[in-house]
């Protein structure tokens, strides 16, 4: 068995590629995932940022939650229209290439790659700092435990899970 079969899974066949596209009841959740996991830490530190302002922090709990609720509905009807349109995967890069031209779909895939490191990152700190919380004997190990779930998520991706 070569190492790369071992990182990667074997090769797909062209005849597996149709059963790997996905409709509009499937890739609505996966790809939805990631704008939520994208948006849901921006607003937590906006409403945080709202509790040393005390009842003066109030009145703009109600707009802040609101704008997040709209910007949620517009990312779910875009992945809708784009999932609709381009069933056998159409990323930003497609997209953007296809109708606004080669740059920029560089640009929106740059922009996700981007996008995609800093979804990582923050959310595996945001996952350790909750166990470090619930186990302070771990907190010496931080950038440890960092480290190693990275790695796990790195291998997964690369092995290639079906859902993933």
């Amino acid at each position: 068995m070569k190492i790369s079969d071992l990182l990667f899974g074997r090769p797909l066949a062209a005849s597996d590629e149709r059963a790997e596209q996905l409709g509009l009841a499937a890739g609505i959740p996966i790809f939805g995932l990631d704008a939520l996991s994208s948006a849901a830490y921006g607003p937590e530190a906006a409403l945080t940022l709202l509790i040393p302002l005390g009842a003066a922090g109030v009145a703009y709990i109600v707009p802040i939650s609101s704008s997040i609720i709209v910007l949620l509905a517009i990312v779910y009807f875009s992945y809708r229209q784009t999932i609709a349109a381009y069933p056998g995967g159409g990323g930003s890069y497609t997209v953007a290439s296809e109708n606004l031209g080669t740059f920029a779909g560089l640009l929106a895939a740059s922009a996700l790659m981007i996008d995609y490191v800093l979804t990582v990152a923050v959310g595996i700190s945001a996952g350790v700092g909750a166990l470090v919380s619930a186990l302070p004997n771990l907190l010496p190990h931080t950038l440890g435990l960092c480290l190693v779930i990275l790695a796990l998520i790195t291998f997964i991706n690369l092995r290639g899970t079906r859902n993933s």
